[in-house]
């Protein structure tokens, strides 16, 4: 089994602030290297902002800044409220760092040497809200599905090009056959096949350069060219390896990512990697959106949520247990303050606090002595979901054991038992509190600690309630 296990957030476009979207993925990606580092793996776990393009530097102009002193004060919002969310990553890139440019324009320039970018107009529609040129098959009612309040226009410019379609036939037979030595994983198994089935219905060269967008990286033979930002941006999990010096971790075990980016990663990415001769990703794993009561999240419907507000409301460990029970891999999941708190108090205040306060209690009330903690591992089955990327159920199966536990202590009346019945009775219980504590370790792990030095032994006392109702 190999030791070293390297994770990525896509990083974050700094045209906003953090919102829940952010916060999904970067608390998914949390709890699966805290997950791989109680396993033993060495983990390197990657996050960071974007912060080239033409929608930054019109961000910048509004707010009466520069370019790099804007992309500094955004950047800032992220690499701050990660940690507040007990988020534990190990390097925060900016592809505003010198170093992440001049390896770039170094991968670019051993790409055009190879003959695999030319130059060439281009006259398409354009959606300034991805910043990227759009097909008239991907609009809806002549609009982008991302972006239906921004204008689709009609651009014309010379600019360069990626030879996409030569490296089209390679993907498909890395994507399809899992024996192929370029073989990676695409899931989950519904993403995949939107992936191939797209790739064969073909796919045309990719334009990589702008002629008006002066914020971006020049092209090392054409200084009156920049960069495409979404070409800049994939490049980041490379240069984090060579920038922390540690690239003995690429190729990346898992870029986790919404599914909005997937054709980029699973692709555009895929491609560049095979022209530059570097080695490809094992896993790109695509989750799906939350909507928030039915409605997509937006500034104008002023139904966004922050990771602030979350951490306000629910408190750390509570909005990312939240994040981990709701968190979307099987189609878009619809959620909001009524449904977030609905679940805190059924499955936090009343399920797990609950159970906490009512076995420390009768420990505590009869003077109980018991082992000293043993159990080290998260659970066999829990294992099985954070492996295959299975959040929410992970949560069911911790879920499942607190309610069983709980049921448990309804019908055996412990309170009435006799000395050595109630021993046996607590005994049984103060282990099984141990293994669900072990298991929420990743996903909630200042409680988790907090419980397993609680029923450490050899006594237990009752403390206060660790997740109070919320109205």
């Amino acid at each position: 089994m190999e030791s070293k296990i390297y994770i990525t957030t896509p990083i974050y476009y700094v045209n906003d602030v953090p919102h829940i979207g952010h916060t999904s993925t970067t608390v998914a990606a949390d709890i699966l290297a805290r997950f791989q580092k109680q396993e033993g793996k060495d983990v390197f776990f990657l996050t960071g902002t974007d912060e080239h393009g033409a929608k930054v530097a019109e961000a910048a102009e509004k707010e009466g800044l520069s370019p790099q002193a804007f992309t500094d004060k955004v950047s800032k919002t992220f690499s701050e409220i990660w940690p507040k969310l007990d988020i534990n990553y190990d390097y925060f890139i900016r592809t505003t760092n010198p170093q992440h440019i001049k390896i770039v324009q170094e991968i670019l320039e051993k790409i055009y040497k190879k003959g695999d970018i030319y130059k060439a107009k281009y006259t398409g529609l354009y959606c300034i809200g991805c910043e990227k040129f759009i097909t008239e098959s991907e609009l809806i009612k002549g609009r982008c599905p991302l972006h239906p309040t921004r204008e689709i226009v009609s651009q014309e410019e010379e600019n360069y090009f990626f030879r996409l379609s030569k490296y089209v036939p390679t993907l498909i037979n890395a994507i399809e056959n899992e024996n192929h030595p370029l073989h990676y994983k695409i899931s989950p198994e519904g993403k995949r096949s939107e992936v191939l089935a797209r790739l064969k219905s073909g796919v045309n060269d990719l334009s990589i350069s702008r002629a008006e967008v002066s914020w971006g990286i020049p092209l090392p033979w054409d200084k009156t060219q920049t960069l495409y930002v979404w070409i800049d941006a994939l490049f980041n999990y490379y240069t984090a390896t060579i920038i922390t010096h540690r690239e003995n971790f690429w190729p990346a075990d898992l870029h986790l990512l919404g599914k909005e980016i997937l054709w980029f990663h699973a692709v555009i990415w895929q491609a560049l990697l095979l022209s530059a001769e570097l080695s490809l990703p094992k896993e790109i794993f695509a989750h799906d959106f939350y909507l928030i009561d039915g409605q997509k999240m937006s500034k104008s419907l002023g139904n966004v949520i922050s990771p602030e507000d979350l951490i306000k409301k629910y408190g750390v460990d509570g909005a990312r247990y939240l994040i981990a029970a709701t968190f979307p891999t099987n189609g878009d999941n619809d959620v909001g303050w009524k449904k977030f708190t609905e679940k805190y108090n059924s499955d936090l205040a009343n399920g797990l606090g609950n159970l906490i306060a009512r076995i420390s209690k009768l420990c505590e009330n009869y003077n109980l002595k018991f082992s000293t903690g043993s159990i080290k591992s998260i659970s066999t089955e829990v294992k099985e979901k954070l492996t295959k990327i299975k959040l929410s159920e992970a949560i069911e199966i911790i879920l499942t054991k607190i309610d069983k536990e709980n049921k448990r202590i309804n019908e055996e009346r412990p309170w009435e038992k006799k000395d050595n019945d109630l021993k046996i009775f607590l005994n049984v219980a103060v282990e099984n509190i141990r293994q669900i504590a072990t298991d929420l370790l990743p996903f909630m792990p200042k409680t988790a600690r907090e419980i397993l030095n609680q029923f450490e032994g050899p006594t237990i006392k009752q403390k206060e309630p660790l997740f109070p109702r919320i109205k």
